[in-house]
């Protein structure tokens, strides 16, 4: 937009978080403008002032919480790019500005192949904010296209993709969705009941020890042993039961009795396979399934 264009970088710096919050979380306020850039009431005011100028049907004040919520024809004034968004979501920081830096010549990550959808990451966010039922368009490999009613409680990087940890209503049970295999968000008429909730997520509240050692058929351990920084020979982490599983796929780690997956394909073992029993997803951890 032109009138964009003619903002300073701080006044589009806090405009942009006035959409960023309504986007992701549904409403916004003087005091989180306050918060984030130290403003005083008077200049807050004037941002929300010019927000709504440029975006009349954004947003709208809610007396009883003294904020401005998200309309439901809200459209973004900003292009927030869902990457950058879920990995500062994740660290605990948003300011709006959500565009990709210039990529390193001397540093170069992994290829993202999957990028999530912007209103689907919103949509979900949205309702985790605010503890919210939501009636979503799913896909999955076996089923193919469902309408699943879900209550998300965390977005989580896998190390593939992102998933939405949430109660599926379908089957009466937490479990994982792939982020960009939902299709359509919107909210659900009908509130969670507290069953449905994260504090009874059984599987995302217990925490698992892995022991981990570089693999029995390696000649020289000393160099995975350096790579993982370990100490006497073992690594030990500490993860939610529901996200080990994944963890053990991403490291390649064999979990197989008496670490029998050979050929350089694991460098790393578990050393403590009873804790399998308590953890989800074998079906995709290396060598669980031959125990």
């Amino acid at each position: 937009m032109d009138c964009l264009d003619n903002l300073s970088h701080a006044q589009r710096q806090r405009l942009a978080f006035i959409d960023f919050s309504l986007q992701y979380f549904g409403q916004v306020s003087r005091q989180d403008l306050i918060a984030k850039f130290a403003t005083g009431l008077a200049a807050a005011t004037r941002d929300l002032a010019s927000y709504r100028a440029l975006a009349p049907n954004n947003m709208q004040l809610v007396h009883s919480t003294k904020s401005y919520h998200r309309n439901s024809e809200f459209v973004a004034l900003f292009n927030h790019d869902p990457e950058v968004i879920l990995h500062g979501l994740a660290n605990g920081f948003g300011d709006g500005l959500s565009h990709p830096v210039q990529p390193s010549a001397v540093c170069v990550d992994a290829v993202q192949l999957i990028h999530p959808n912007t209103d689907i990451i919103a949509g979900i966010m949205r309702a985790i904010q605010h503890q919210q039922a939501i009636a979503v368009t799913y896909v999955s490999v076996s089923s193919g296209e469902t309408e699943r009613e879900i209550v998300p409680h965390t977005l989580v990087n896998n190390g593939q993709r992102w998933h939405v940890r949430s109660f599926d209503r379908t089957h009466q049970v937490f479990t994982d969705f792939v982020v960009t295999r939902i299709k359509s968000v919107k909210l659900s008429s009908n509130e969670p009941f507290d069953h449905e909730l994260a504090n009874q997520d059984n599987a995302w509240q217990q925490l698992v020890c892995l022991v981990l050692i570089p693999h029995p058929s390696l000649p020289h351990p000393e160099a995975i042993e350096l790579d993982y920084q370990m100490v006497d020979g073992r690594l030990t982490l500490d993860s939610r039961a529901a996200l080990a599983g994944y963890l053990l796929r991403q490291w390649s780690v064999d979990c197989s009795k008496d670490h029998q997956i050979r050929g350089g394909v694991c460098q790393l073992a578990l050393e403590n396979l009873d804790v399998l029993a308590k953890i989800e997803h074998l079906s995709i951890v290396p060598g669980a399934k031959s125990r």
